[in-house]
């Protein structure tokens, strides 16, 4: 029976891998620090260790104990917008945390290292955006996730180690952390309509993106180990068709049967369009036509009626407030 290890594995993503590579037959041993995910989402046959990436002494004593065959890693602070104004924390967990677990596969011989990346390596006007193209990262977060991939890309020239690089984007289903204020749009809206509260948009709400169900993501990713052909790929994973946040706000409340109540804030600093061409995926993992908006927001919809709301709290460690949205230093 394969062993793999997921970071990141009580987050919204991460749990989801999880529930999957159970259902693939694999023993699962999930690492998360709960930063932003919640044990409940855990699944009941995984081994859950409480602890940091960033700790480099528990993340070798963990490989030490188990024998992985796969890393499959989740854990980030995923807030490109935020990324900004918080540089050192965003490397010290996206880019330094990874390398601990990259060194200890190495060190581990695992079978393949499976990251999660992120459509925020390409940066703007690349559309749509495909695997061949050079990434301009317009943000530290989308950096730090480049870093990563060029780091595993000489550690397989190195030492020999396969990689799966999976780059989705703004992914949304049941168990986001719907009360986390700086990132997941659909979660924020949600979170937002069950308060009574305006749904907030920054700027004119004409941006688009590709939003992508969770079911369409996590499978893929799961079963990529299987398929010798992902082997040190690159993958653009996610949703094919672009919608304006303005029309994204207008289907959340259809779900919640409330007519739209938008506060339009100022703008802030963020690409105006990404999607993902998603030709390759296609061709060699077999992903399907994804989830059809509505269909997923109302898959989303039931399950955060019967979660409810969750309180959101600013994140304490600004290290640079300069030009920070106002909405966020509440």
């Amino acid at each position: 029976m394969p062993k793999s290890l997921v970071t990141g594995g009580a987050g919204f993503i991460g749990s989801h891998i999880a529930d999957a590579l159970l259902g693939r037959g694999h023993e699962v041993v999930v690492l998360d620090d709960l930063s932003g995910g919640f044990q409940e989402n855990v699944p009941t046959n995984a081994v859950f260790i409480e602890g940091s990436i960033v700790d480099s002494s528990l993340v070798k004593r963990i490989f030490k104990e188990y024998t992985f065959d796969y890393v499959f890693h989740l854990a980030a602070y995923a807030a490109e917008g935020l990324s900004h104004f918080i540089k050192r924390f965003n490397y010290e967990n996206n880019l330094i945390g990874s390398v601990n677990l990259i060194n200890e596969s190495i060190l581990n011989k695992i079978k393949c290292f499976v990251f999660t990346s992120s459509i925020a390596v390409y940066g703007k006007n690349q559309l749509p955006m495909r695997e061949d193209i050079q990434p301009v990262p317009e943000d530290s977060y989308g950096i730090a996730k480049l870093a990563v991939e060029q780091e595993l890309h000489v550690s397989r020239l190195m030492f020999g180690m396969p990689y799966i690089i999976f780059r989705p984007h703004n992914v949304y289903g049941e168990r986001q952390n719907i009360g986390d204020r700086y990132r997941n749009v659909v979660g924020i809206f949600m979170n937002q309509i069950m308060q009574g509260s305006p749904m907030t948009i920054f700027g004119d709400g004409n941006q688009k993106r590709a939003f992508s169900y969770i079911g369409d993501v996590a499978p893929v990713i799961a079963k990529s180990i299987d398929i010798p052909g992902a082997y040190n790929q690159i993958f653009n994973v996610g949703a094919d068709i672009p919608y304006t946040v303005n029309i994204l706000a207008n289907e959340v409340a259809k779900v919640f049967r409330v007519k739209p109540n938008i506060q339009y804030l100022d703008r802030r600093n963020e690409v105006d369009e990404a999607y993902s061409d998603h030709s390759k995926a296609k061709k060699i993992l077999g992903a399907e036509n994804p989830v059809a908006l509505e269909e997923g927001l109302q898959r989303m919809g039931a399950w955060a009626k019967t979660h409810g709301v969750r309180k959101s709290k600013a994140f304490g460690r600004i290290e640079v407030p300069v030009n920070m949205p106002p909405s966020w230093r509440s």
